[in-house]
């Protein structure tokens, strides 16, 4: 049985297209930007100084070259799991914040509010959470004492997770702001649970460019 003082870094990837352009990514496959996978260097020399256990990331190409940047000063493997990926968002994906606005404005509004919203036709924030935290707490369960796990995901699905494992009600996840990209969350293990060490760390005066902004 794993002991006390595990950590876990939930790392966003870097800057992709859709990200300048303000269209919803969700799960459709968008590569990182130069400027993205420079962030991604920049990020993974701070959290290669962490020396964390192991390394898991969403499936999708923007995570996975993330991710390949800190791998690539340390050493680790990375593991990749589908269920690490963005929230799909069904035709919501691909147009832009005004775009939803326009066309979608009273969905848009009712999420916001906290209410359980498919967005686009797509799946339910509790869904996200209900198959990446469980990828997150096994694999933070094989870690050793004192470990530290570094998750490379999406700002949504993030969000969610750290909801979820903070045992917090999903209406107020949205309390919880979103990540820059290359930024980062820390959980640390208590003696009652999860508990959110630091948030949005790692940024740089830019905005939040993303699904989750």
């Amino acid at each position: 049985m794993a002991g006390r003082g595990r950590r876990i870094v939930l790392w966003r990837h870097g800057q992709t297209s859709w990200n300048l352009e303000r269209r919803f990514q969700g799960s459709t496959d968008i590569e990182l930007t130069p400027a993205g996978v420079a962030q991604a260097r920049r990020a993974a020399r701070l959290l290669a100084a962490l020396r964390p256990d192991a390394i898991v990331s969403s499936d999708l190409g923007r995570a996975r070259a993330t991710a390949a940047e800190l791998a690539a000063l340390t050493g680790l493997p990375v593991e990749s799991d589908a269920a690490l990926r963005e929230t799909y968002a069904g035709v919501w994906q691909g147009l832009t914040h005004d775009e939803i606005i326009e066309r979608h404005g009273a969905e848009y509004a009712a999420w916001k509010r906290g209410e359980p919203v498919r967005r686009g036709g797509g799946e339910l924030e509790t869904e996200v959470a209900d198959r990446a935290a469980p990828v997150v707490l096994a694999q933070a369960d094989k870690l050793p004492d004192g470990g530290i796990l570094v998750v490379v995901s999406h700002g949504g699905t993030i969000r969610t997770t750290i909801g979820r494992l903070l045992g917090l009600e999903s209406a107020s996840w949205e309390a919880l702001g979103g990540l820059t990209n290359c930024c980062w969350s820390v959980l640390g293990e208590g003696a009652r649970g999860w508990r959110l060490l630091e948030h949005n760390a790692g940024t740089l005066p830019e905005p939040v460019l993303g699904d989750d902004d």
